[in-house]
């Protein structure tokens, strides 16, 4: 099992560390509910260094992004981030993805952890024209700052301005003492905040600065089980859990990211799919009843007959309430629409709802 260059600073501070995409990572430190709401009320910081990075350069490097990927990189500029997915050639997903365009021949690309090398492997496979190609995963390091008093936690390190950074942009430049950190206005959480991507020799030193810039502010340490709950609050997709090699960006509510003005890895078959319609899709739903849905309990229709079934579920900490993702055949994907849950073979009600469910 891999660590993170701050394994050792996790264990230090007493975190329940659980294997995860091949790392030891820390799932919770205080406990998951309030670490959540350290996130949604004050700042509170992640290591997520598990996360993948290639750097792709060349004249051909924006051709082989605008091959593989769903998005229209073509739109990006200096300094732009941009949310895309890899379709696969069954209709599938490889992966989701954020593409950074750092000048117009150097890109970056942050995959999920877990897929590191396939998406490794795919996207190599379609690099014809020569394109420089590094992961740079393994001497990466990755600290997510998040929550709505970020910014002002972290000025004091850093010239560049945190507050007027619009969302899904980044700057590099000089932070706590270092030089060439990437700042990004980005996150997994809804509650606002940045990235900072740093090499790994250089890690503890970030992670000390950021907690000592912060500490007026609230500042704590969070685990990835409350990643999990705030990221389901907004409605994020999970790679392995709300998409994955069989479910269509279509399904998934991804067709934003789904451009087709340009021919991309099985772009005909997603746009004859978007013509003919979907035939299930991803939907939010609250529990109306008592009962916590779970990743692949069945979905089913007031008389029991299956309709599709849950992605991801939780316990809502900000909204004290269930609340889940799942796929459900269209006739029920409606807002309003009655569903059930069913856990331990038990209708339990619930509701679609759009999300976000934290507003």
């Amino acid at each position: 099992m891999k660590n993170t260059a701050l394994t050792a600073t996790h264990q230090s501070l007493g975190a329940k560390m659980v294997p995860f995409a091949g790392y030891n990572m820390p799932v919770q430190y205080a406990g998951i509910n309030v670490e959540h709401e350290t996130v949604r009320k004050s700042v509170g910081v992640f290591d997520v260094s598990h996360m993948g990075e290639f750097i792709l350069k060349g004249d051909k490097a924006l051709d082989l992004i605008q091959r593989v990927t769903s998005n229209d990189a073509s739109k990006l500029y200096d300094g732009k981030v941009q949310y895309s997915c890899l379709p696969n050639e069954n209709g599938g997903i490889v992966d989701d993805l954020l593409v950074y365009r750092i000048d117009d021949k150097t890109y970056m690309l942050v995959v999920n952890a877990s897929n590191i090398e396939k998406d490794w492997n795919w996207i190599s496979r379609f690099n014809t024209e020569g394109v420089d190609m590094k992961d740079i995963s393994d001497r990466t390091a990755l600290l997510a700052v998040q929550g709505p008093k970020a910014a002002e936690a972290l000025q004091s390190l850093t010239d560049i301005d945190l507050a007027s950074m619009d969302y899904y942009t980044f700057k590099k430049g000089q932070f706590a003492g270092l030089d060439n950190v990437l700042v990004s206005a980005t996150g997994y959480t809804g509650a606002g905040g940045f990235e900072l991507y740093v090499d790994n020799e250089h890690a503890q030193q970030l992670w000390d600065a950021v907690f000592a810039a912060g500490e007026a502010f609230g500042i704590k340490p969070i685990g990835l089980g409350a990643r999990d709950t705030l990221r389901l609050e907004m409605g994020f997709c999970l790679y392995g859990n709300d998409i994955d090699d069989t479910t269509s960006p279509l399904e998934a509510g991804l067709g934003w990211v789904t451009k087709f003005s340009k021919e991309f890895t099985n772009s005909a078959a997603l746009q004859q799919q978007k013509q003919d319609g979907i035939q299930q899709k991803l939907v939010g739903f609250e529990m109306i009843d008592r009962g916590i849905p779970r990743h692949d309990y069945a979905i089913v229709d007031a008389d029991g007959n299956n309709i599709g079934r849950v992605t991801s579920g939780t316990q809502s900490p900000s909204l004290q309430k269930a609340v889940g993702l799942g796929y459900v055949a269209n006739a029920f994907a409606k807002e309003g629409s009655e569903i059930y849950i069913s856990i331990r073979d038990n209708k339990v009600k619930a509701k679609v709802v759009k999300p976000p469910f934290y507003k």
